[in-house]
């Protein structure tokens, strides 16, 4: 890194300080054809808290059958004793509860669709059947001290069914709060979303009585948009971002959803406007070309191959 770079130059009106939700040891590596060995997943998050990322999302319970990549749920959440982060889990149903209850996890996500087409590639239900199975899901972990987030996918586009009209997103995501989600993420899950979008969803979750202070962002960079998306929500006010190291992920169940939004690139950006992360750039930048290695191939994130000297 260049000593003074990038300089930092706030821009009035944004946030001091956001929250990312680190999201590479689950949505990135779910996505990989191989499957990474536990103790490799276990570096990979000790090395993403060490770096200063508060919330690491570790894993996901579910059947080994519909994500193979994370079928050691039970085997890594012990090796992550002493991480100093937040590290919450997915659970698809009440079943992927159980598992991680009995682990000792103490924040969940669960995981919805704002269209019908995903739900039922997804879940194999509809948007109202989902919802159903989330219902006890959400009370059993409210009930428990469990800290609930709700992601909503498929916010901006579909790759069936194309636009996404922002009253039906609006309507799932109520739902999903009124169900007792603490926070909910809106996915951009194929990165068709441009910033203007952004601006009205938001404003029209607002406008329906849901809070910013209680929504998070998370894009895929599928069209080169998620940093100005991104720009767009701190703009609104919006200070939880998601983001995966490296730049890892997609989604299985939707072909067309490429990878996530580099927390590299975000962190670059967000140093540049004089805003807290309390991440470490060049800390981060090493993990993930650790775990490029491991991967067998580079790194996608623009920020990690410019501070690794990598070739893209």
């Amino acid at each position: 890194m260049i000593e003074g770079l990038p300089m930092a130059v706030p821009e009035p009106g944004l946030p001091a300080r956001v929250r990312i939700h680190e999201v590479g040891p689950r949505d990135g590596l779910q996505n990989e054809k191989t499957v990474v060995p536990v103790e490799v997943k276990a570096e990979f998050i000790h090395r993403l808290a060490a770096a200063g990322l508060g919330t690491v999302e570790a894993t996901s319970f579910v059947r080994p059958e519909w994500v193979p990549q994370l079928a050691d749920a039970e085997q890594l959440v012990p090796m992550l004793d002493g991480v100093a982060a937040r590290l919450p889990v997915l659970v698809p149903n009440a079943r992927g509860l159980d598992r991680a209850l009995a682990l000792g996890i103490k924040e969940i996500a669960v995981f919805g669709s704002a269209t019908e087409s995903f739900a039922k590639a997804n879940l194999n239900r509809t948007v109202d059947e989902s919802l159903e199975m989330f219902t006890p899901v959400v009370a059993t972990a409210r009930e428990a001290g469990v800290r609930v987030r709700g992601y909503l996918s498929m916010c901006f586009g579909d790759p069936w069914e194309g636009a996404v009209p922002v009253g039906q997103v609006v309507r799932v995501g109520r739902r999903l709060l009124d169900l007792g989600c603490d926070e909910l993420s809106l996915g951009d899950t194929i990165g068709v979303a441009t910033p203007g979008h952004v601006t009205a969803l938001l404003t029209a979750l607002n406008g329906a009585g849901l809070p910013t202070d209680r929504l998070a962002v998370h894009f895929h960079d599928t069209y080169g948009q998620a940093l100005a998306n991104t720009l767009a929500a701190l703009r609104h006010g919006v200070t939880t971002v998601d983001a995966s190291a490296g730049g890892l992920g997609g989604c299985p169940y939707a072909k067309s959803a490429t990878g996530n939004l580099a927390t590299e690139d975000l962190v670059w950006m967000l140093d540049g406007l004089g805003i807290d992360t309390g991440v470490d750039l060049g800390l981060l930048t090493a993990t993930s070309v650790w775990m490029a290695d491991r991967l067998g191939r580079p790194s996608p994130s623009r920020t990690v191959r410019a501070l690794s000297h990598q070739e893209p």
